[in-house]
């Protein structure tokens, strides 16, 4: 098997809507893993759930799932956070329940706070999230994900510094966000390093196991404006997919291209000619 594997964000344009669908068409794409997109909530019962399982299973599909985006653990409200949680939860229930492996969610805005401040506030709460899986024996990871605004939390050092301190938690590697929050990250040398740093602070079994975003994407000084299909970005996708072979990276590469599974599949093609 290939080290990486390559999927969509949510069902691929081509599927009617239902996940089982978007699970047996990226069986037919012939590409290996896709994302639940449960980005404006989890609207998924534990019975249809259960089935999405049973097809990922028969086709061999690996599922990650994405959590809705109405989640900040760094409000400054009660009740935001305990929602914000519940939502978390909600998705790991049901994530589990499809076979899926991992759970990414945007965890946090600083919200004018100080980064480190935001940084304490935001992993006290995901250990109460991690200690509630532990208790209901639930073994999904989850991701966290490098973010593309200047506003929001999640830069490099952050995300590897949850995975690092907290147990069951591991980074979803967002490169394009990267790029665009940085203005830079955009050469072989550059994701090269970020592949040291994780390997350095996670172990070897990081890379391993890895988690990506890959789109194209728009910027400026704020960082993200909106994801673009590959070719219509400066994005140097197949530099970034040289290092990962090299480094001979393991896991799920999720394409949020505008464009889905045409994206992913010009992703996986390139891999395997390299």
């Amino acid at each position: 098997m290939a080290g990486l594997v390559f999927g969509t964000g949510g069902a691929p344009h081509s599927a009617k809507s239902s996940s089982i669908a978007g699970i047996e068409c990226i069986a037919d794409l012939q590409l290996g893993c896709m994302e639940l997109e449960f980005v404006q909530g989890v609207r998924m019962s534990r019975e249809s759930a259960t089935l999405v399982g049973e097809a990922a299973a028969k086709t061999g599909i690996k599922l990650s799932a994405h959590a809705p985006y109405f989640i900040n653990f760094n409000a400054h409200e009660p009740e935001k956070i305990r929602a914000s949680q519940d939502r978390l939860l909600q998705t790991a229930r049901i994530a589990s329940l499809c076979h899926a492996e991992s759970v990414v969610f945007h965890a946090a805005f600083y919200l004018g706070d100080p980064p480190e401040k935001a940084y304490t506030t935001v992993k006290k709460y995901l250990e109460e999230i991690i200690s509630q899986l532990r208790q209901e024996n639930n073994r999904v990871w989850i991701r966290p994900e490098i973010m593309g605004k200047l506003s929001t939390f999640g830069t490099i050092e952050e995300i590897l510094n949850l995975s690092t301190e907290l147990e069951r938690v591991a980074p979803c590697l967002d490169f394009a966000h990267w790029h665009a929050r940085s203005g830079k990250s955009n050469s072989y040398q550059e994701f090269a390093s970020i592949l040291e740093q994780v390997e350095q602070q996670l172990g070897r079994a990081a890379l391993d196991d890895m988690h990506i975003h890959i789109s194209g994407i728009a910027y400026g000084k704020k960082g993200e404006i909106k994801h673009l299909n590959l070719k219509e970005s400066d994005f140097q996708y197949a530099e970034l997919l040289k290092a990962l072979k090299n480094y001979d990276a393991k896991g799920i590469v999720i394409c949020e291209s505008p464009n889905l599974e045409e994206d992913a599949l010009l992703l996986q093609a390139t891999y395997n000619t390299l």
